[in-house]
């Protein structure tokens, strides 16, 4: 903030009126204001006789002098109000020489406004009545008495720059939890006070106490709201020592910053005396954070200990302490702190309860200069006696806590607004509107062609019909071969003659013209005769063919039925795209991924499965296109974004990664993957402070989420148990919910985890179910009784971990045993980097998975678990190295014997390396587990194909029908074949063959096997072309094509060349 002039500057006070007042004599008592700032008397009013209606004017004014450089300062004016209390003047007895007063009432006035740029603002505060005070007390429905108060000063106290580069902490010390024994008066009153030193830049820290903290007994609950508290000592009127408009309202513990955002039990303890508690401000530091509550531990004084975490040389108490004690008399809250020197006497008589607040900065964070601690060079004097504080150690035995609200009135580091983020990212990719169905192009040149040819066929029947008759030839009539061919000619004859052959041929060339600019995309003059008689040759075939569907579609339908088609639909294709992946023949992976863009062009899951295939191939610039397209047509798609984000980090573009990250957390804030890919991506920027930031709060949404979906299904339970234990939960509600010690109202559920890591490409496809969770751990369900609202807010819940580790994988194994799930095998506690990591896997973003398993393993909740390994093993066998992929898929197996995830990848790696009589073993341990594994298609695919090459031809077919039936596709149907060809079933071969053919007619072994099965069925002319299209296919299976060769000359034909 810039330097307040140093000039002192008058502050004005004027009470004008007041309201609703009364006396202790009569109705027209004689009062008097007085008013009072920072412990000294601005002034007395006159003397005014309150009116019969309880009204007075006073007109009273008076100032007080501001200025910065001594006396009153800005601080003063944030923490300190002005207090006027009104005194009633009694009359005079006979023998009294003196006049007799009594205080009716105290009122106080926020200074606060003339912080905030105002120069003069007008308030109506209310009186509060001092005890045995006939004015009123504040109640609903009552008329307050009041007086009407002005402020005003000559010049506004802050500049608008000043206002705009300065801050306004507010710090509220709720209460104290927990306390010791030793708290509970047996003597004389005591203080509780409680102190806070907040860092200044280029300043002396700054000290800040709380005080007249009052004992509740224990069980006690404090109300929610209540009003904040002026700190501030002696305020006469009890109701005044409320700051006006200003309440603490409390909230769900798990959203807060402290370390009590979980449930705990705490002891009991006996002694205290001297603690200190650490307050971590660095979450002050997030983008556009401006308040942190939390609840924070108490622990024992130590000079060596507060040095170590704080840099602090000094407690606030050890000199200012009995200053303190003499404030507290006359009103003070603030003094001169004196140059800190450690006494050598610790056991001071104190009747002081005193803890320190520490402002901790985590290690490795930065710190704002704003909040840079200023260390003294006095030398850090440790006694013997310091080094153990059995007094303060009683805090920790009683498990003593407080609750903390630190609140700035703006973010000490500004957000980006999602505005803002919305504008750069259509800066970067502009929206793309949906293209126009073009009117032209190849469909409609072929369509008009067939229009044509309808209509000229009408036109030669009409002819026909003209020349013989309609009754002439009917359809099923006995018409001979010669009498027909005489018609023919007679109508040529006759078409000829008349020039309407001719018309007809005019009329067709048009559409012939745009078939072959549209279609066959020739527009220039041919470079030879070849090649011109080579396009005739193949337009004459194409031409000739599409008249006779047209001709066929024209028919009656007595005499010709549609003939059926087998339409492949999206998700077909997606499937058969993650065949030809997994096979690694991606040319065939292209051609169905952009068969499926070229169907549905502003489809964005189109684009983000061919982004994700590209990324596979490691094509980052065409993935980059694809992501980038996907956005272009939904820009508040979050998976869009987030793989713009992820693709922008892998080609160093990172202030555009910033931003679609950003832009996905202001769009969807629950999202735990967005908050955990920005994470990354500030931790690759080393911006500590940020990740932290963003980690936390994926952290925090993952378990809002795993509360959420916990008490969805407690709900289903809990009637029952609810009625089995008699009604007893509602005894067991302690102040974090349900209590661990009650068996009756402790609900045992299963927190949700992630399914084992995506094993292929095929997780998301076929098992859509991937997505829902398992279930492990054992966790207290606890919902707040005293908040209606608790199914819309999951964090009024918590989750108590099972301590041990081994314990916990005993019962895993144990409930997926007895409890089998649909839907998942794994039981480990999913972790927001688990998330992430099932996410990337998902769209091949291996390059970026590696990072993110270095946190998992780290991670408190995360750790090598079977999921971990799975994720592991899968990116070595994605790079051949079956070496690592198999130590890590022994690891897996041994955390997770009944995985049958594990068993899969486990046949895969066999399958790859050549094993295929361990392949064998590991699928047919898969397929008889209960639940399936993520990616049963390749599993029985694979198996079926080591069935056929042992000649298991029965138990190929076997898996191969199961197959079919949940996923068909080309291969599926070819197994199927394959097998019943071996089994002499021609028939079922056939069937199955012409799926197959149906699903992708340029497999050339489909085509193989169908030349087989007419072979020997003897059909020569479906033969002979089954085998023309293997060949032109060229077929690479050199024994299957020498057993088509065998079985042709076996059977004398087949092969056209002969």
């Amino acid at each position: 903030m810039e330097q307040v002039s140093s000039t002192g500057r008058p502050v004005q006070i004027t009470v004008t009126d007041g309201y609703d007042l009364k006396g202790f004599k009569g109705d027209t008592p004689v009062t008097f204001i007085r008013a009072e700032f920072n412990q000294v008397v601005l002034g007395d009013s006159a003397k005014i006789t309150v009116s019969p209606e309880g009204t007075a004017k006073y007109n009273f004014t008076c100032s007080f002098e501001f200025n910065p450089e001594g006396g009153v300062t800005l601080d003063d004016l944030a923490h300190k109000p002005v207090f006027l209390t009104m005194t009633e003047a009694l009359p005079k007895e006979k023998k009294q020489k003196e006049e007799k007063t009594m205080i009716l009432g105290q009122a106080v006035v926020d200074l606060l406004p003339l912080l905030e740029g105002k120069s003069s603002f007008e308030t109506m505060v209310p009186l509060h009545p001092v005890p045995g005070s006939p004015l009123e007390p504040l109640r609903s429905g009552v008329k307050q008495c009041s007086l009407e108060v002005k402020v005003f000063v000559a010049e506004p106290l802050l500049t608008a720059a000043q206002i705009s580069g300065g801050n306004l902490l507010k710090v509220t010390l709720e209460a104290a939890y927990s306390v010791p024994e030793s708290f509970i008066p047996v003597g004389p009153l005591q203080n509780c006070m409680v102190g806070l030193q907040v860092p200044s830049a280029g300043e002396k820290d700054y000290p800040i106490y709380f005080k007249n903290g009052t004992l509740k007994l224990g069980g006690e609950r404090e109300p929610v709201p209540r009003p904040k508290k002026w700190p501030i000592a002696n305020i006469l009127a009890p109701g005044a020592n409320n700051i006006p408009d200003a309440f603490i309202v409390g909230g769900p513990y798990e959203e807060e910053e402290g370390e009590l955002n979980h449930p705990e039990t705490d002891d009991e303890g006996q002694l205290s005396f001297h603690g200190v508690a650490y307050v971590n401000m660095v979450p002050l530091l997030y983008p556009g954070v401006k308040r942190i509550r939390g609840a924070f531990h108490v622990y024992p004084y130590l000079d060596s200990t507060v040095y170590e975490k704080t840099k602090c040389l000094f407690s606030l108490f050890r000199d200012t302490g009995h200053n303190l004690i003499q404030n507290n008399k006359i009103g003070g809250i603030n003094s001169p702190v004196s140059k800190p020197v450690i006494s050598k006497n610790l056991k001071e008589d104190k009747t002081v309860k005193e803890k320190d607040i520490e402002a901790r900065p985590r290690p490795g964070d930065v710190q704002a200069p704003s909040i840079k601690s200023q260390s003294s060079d006095t030398p850090l004097e440790i006694e013997p006696s310091l080094c153990n504080n059995p007094e303060g150690q009683q805090y920790v035995e009683a498990g003593t806590y407080i609750v903390l609200e630190i609140e700035l009135d703006k973010a000490l580091v500004p957000k980006r607004m999602p505005e803002e983020l919305a504008r750069r990212v259509k800066e970067m990719i502009p929206p793309r509107p949906p293209l126009t169905r073009r009117t032209g192009g190849a469909q409609k040149a072929v369509s008009d062609y067939h229009m044509q040819i309808k209509n000229i066929s009408r036109a030669i029947l009409n002819e026909y019909h003209r020349m013989f008759g309609k009754e002439a030839v009917k359809v099923g009539s006995d018409v001979d071969s010669e009498t027909l061919e005489e018609q023919k000619c007679q109508l040529n004859y006759e078409l000829n003659c008349s020039g309407k052959y001719f018309a007809f041929k005019e009329q067709l060339k048009h559409a012939v013209v745009k078939i072959v600019r549209e279609k066959y995309l020739k527009t220039t003059a041919f470079e030879s005769q070849e090649e011109l008689q080579k396009f005739i040759s193949e337009l004459y075939v194409f031409l000739v063919d599409q008249m006779h569907v047209a001709l066929n579609q024209a028919m009656p339908d007595d005499v010709q039925g549609t003939p059926s088609t087998i339409y492949t639909s999206s998700e077909q294709l997606r499937l058969f795209a993650f065949e030809a992946e997994v096979n690694e023949n991606y040319e065939m992976a292209t051609v169905y991924y952009e068969e499926r863009l070229v169907r549905e062009p502003q489809n964005l899951e189109h684009w983000l499965d061919y982004g994700a295939f590209c990324l596979l191939t490691e094509d980052n610039i065409k993935a980059q296109e694809c992501f980038r397209k996907a956005l272009s047509l939904n820009q508040n798609h979050i998976h869009s974004l987030l793989l713009c984000g992820v693709l922008a980090v892998l080609m160093e573009n990172y202030e555009q990664a910033e931003i679609f990250f950003e832009d996905a957390t202001c769009l969807e804030p629950t999202n735990v993957v967005a908050w955990t890919l920005l994470g990354l991506y500030y931790e690759i920027q080393n911006n500590d402070i940020r990740m932290e930031m963003a980690f936390h709060e994926a952290f925090k949404q993952l378990q809002a989420r795993v509360l959420q979906a916990q008490v969805t299904k407690q709900r289903r339970t809990s009637t029952v148990e609810y009625v089995e234990e008699g009604g007893k939960a509602d005894s067991c509600l302690g102040p974090w919910g349900i209590t661990s010690g009650s068996s009756t109202a402790a609900v045992k559920v299963e927190a949700p985890a992630g399914l084992g890591a995506p094993l292929s490409i095929l997780d998301e496809f076929l098992d859509e179910s991937s997505n829902l969770q398992s279930e492990s751990h054992e966790p207290i369900l606890s919902v707040q009784s005293q908040d209606p609202t608790t199914s819309q807010k999951p964090s009024n819940t918590f989750v108590k971990k099972t301590p041990s580790k081994k314990g916990a994988s005993k019962c895993q194994a144990s409930s997926s045993s007895l409890h089998p799930t649909l839907y998942s095998v794994s039981q480990t506690p999913t972790t927001i980097f688990m998330e992430t990591i099932r996410f990337l896997m998902k769209v091949n973003a291996v390059q970026y998975v590696h990072r993110v398993l270095a946190h998992e393993l780290l991670c408190p909740h995360g750790g090598p678990s079977c999921e971990y390994y799975l994720v592991l093993a899968q990116t070595h066998l994605l790079k051949k190295d079956f070496a690592k992929a198999e130590e890590y898929l022994q690891q897996a197996a041994q955390m997770d014997y009944l995985n049958p995830n594990v068993w899969g990848v486990k046949g895969h790696l066999y399958f790859l390396s050549g094993n295929h009589a361990e392949a064998k073993a590991c699928y047919e341990r898969t397929i008889s587990f209960v639940v399936d594994a993520s990616e049963m298609h390749f599993i029985f695919l694979r198996l079926g194909q080591i069935y056929l090459e042992e000649k298991e031809y029965e138990k190929a077919k076997k898996t191969y029908l199961q197959v079919c039936k949940r996923s068909p596709s080309c291969l599926t149907w070819l197994g199927l074949g394959i097998a019943c060809y071996q089994l002499d079933e021609l028939t079922e071969a056939e069937d199955a063959l012409s799926e197959a053919n149906a699903l992708n007619n340029y497999n050339a072994e489909v085509w193989a096997y169908l030349a087989l099965v007419c072979l020997k069925a003897g059909r020569q002319l479906e033969a002979e072309q089954a085998y023309k299209y293997t060949m032109k296919l060229k077929l690479k299976d050199e024994s299957l094509l020498a057993e088509i060769h065998m079985v042709q000359e076996t059977v004398g034909f087949g092969n056209p060349s002969f």
